[in-house]
């Protein structure tokens, strides 16, 4: 009888070590994922698919990904397609119109998830060809330190997007990333100039209060010194700040994100998998495999880490200081995809002709 009991707890141990060897080890070959993540996103997500895909083979210098801000991506992307074939098998940007794009180009490959729509709160392509998988948010920023000074000098802080580019009062003392590198900013400008929000007059409103076109950390320094007087930011820009000098045990009181009374504008970021014919390993089970994860509930963590929000209905954690996800989406403004992927090359001439030429 003992001899059959710890047979039992052998095969029971037996079984269970295989089964946690056999986390995701058949997942071999090479893989690169063009991501337009912050570099210290790209780094945890990278220990954490070495960890979890141990024969899977990093593509790019020991790294998984190649970071670039999304539209200068999409630029090299457009290169690339030129020759048919991608630098990369897997794609994680910030903004769906590229989506889109490249499921109608044919350069995308539909990838299972099982039931999405129990899982998932934002949109997503039906036929698998892109889901989303991190939700950055479009907000402004300002320093309550300095608002009285501001004050005293004749600028109301603006709780709008509006009065952002309206207020004639913020002329000179505003800031916000360029739409061409950005692509979050790039899906502000295309939400904020659609017809059902400001038009095109809002490019003209941003032309004249002279709008600073400037890096966020940039932009951050000047409205802790006082150069500006408001922002236009990714929420995870600001989080990111404070919570480094919490850790630091220097908290700060000088920066703080406003929620636009007249809407937010959430970006949900997709992943895609690059169809075979188009990708530089080609290695779909690879890309299926991490593309799954990425919608597990130990990648929306890190995603939460990042200081973004998860695409989960029922995770209720949030980033770190910001407000509650299902409250945002209540209050975005919401982008047209369809006009972003159609109208880019017509937004961007209207950017540049309108603001940079100012």
């Amino acid at each position: 009888m003992k001899k059959i009991i710890a047979l039992v707890l052998t095969l029971m141990m037996t079984l269970s070590l295989c089964s946690a060897m056999a986390v995701n080890e058949d997942v071999e070959g090479e893989l690169v994922i063009y991501s337009s993540m912050y570099q210290f996103v790209i780094d945890m997500m990278d220990e954490a698919i070495k960890a979890e895909f141990p024969n899977l083979v990093p593509g790019n210098d020991g790294s998984f990904f190649f970071y670039g801000g999304t539209s200068s991506l999409i630029t090299k992307i457009y290169g690339e397609m030129e020759t048919g074939t991608l630098g990369c098998d897997m794609m994680l940007v910030a903004e769906p119109a590229l989506s889109l794009e490249l499921k109608e180009a044919g350069y995308l490959e539909p990838v299972e998830i099982e039931n999405p729509d129990d899982l998932l709160r934002f949109p997503y392509d039906e036929e698998g060809y892109w889901y989303p998988v991190r939700v950055c948010n479009m907000v402004l920023a300002y320093n309550p330190e300095m608002e009285a000074d501001w004050a005293a000098k004749g600028v109301t802080i603006p709780k709008t997007f509006k009065d952002f580019a309206t207020d004639p009062a913020l002329k000179g003392y505003i800031s916000m990333g360029n739409p061409m590198s950005s692509g979050t900013t790039f899906a502000a400008v295309a939400s904020l100039i659609q017809d059902n929000h400001y038009g095109k007059d809002y490019l003209n409103g941003l032309a004249a209060n002279e709008v600073m076109i400037e890096s966020g950390s940039t932009a951050i320094t000047k409205l802790q010194t006082g150069e500006c007087a408001a922002i236009m930011i990714l929420e995870e820009s600001i989080l990111k700040v404070l919570k480094e000098a919490a850790d630091a045990g220097t908290p700060i009181t000088n920066l703080k994100c406003i929620y636009p009374e007249d809407g937010v504008v959430l970006i949900p970021s997709t992943v895609m998998t690059v169809a075979e014919d188009h990708s530089k390993n080609v290695n779909i089970e690879a890309c299926e495999a991490v593309e799954q994860w990425l919608l597990s509930e130990e990648a929306q963590k890190l995603i939460l880490q990042g200081y973004m929000h998860s695409v989960f209905k029922g995770m209720t954690e949030i980033p770190y200081e910001s407000v509650d996800t299902n409250w945002l989406i209540e209050k975005d403004l919401g982008v047209d995809w369809e006009n972003a992927y159609k109208n880019r090359e017509a937004i961007n001439t209207a950017w540049t002709e309108t603001v940079t030429t100012k």
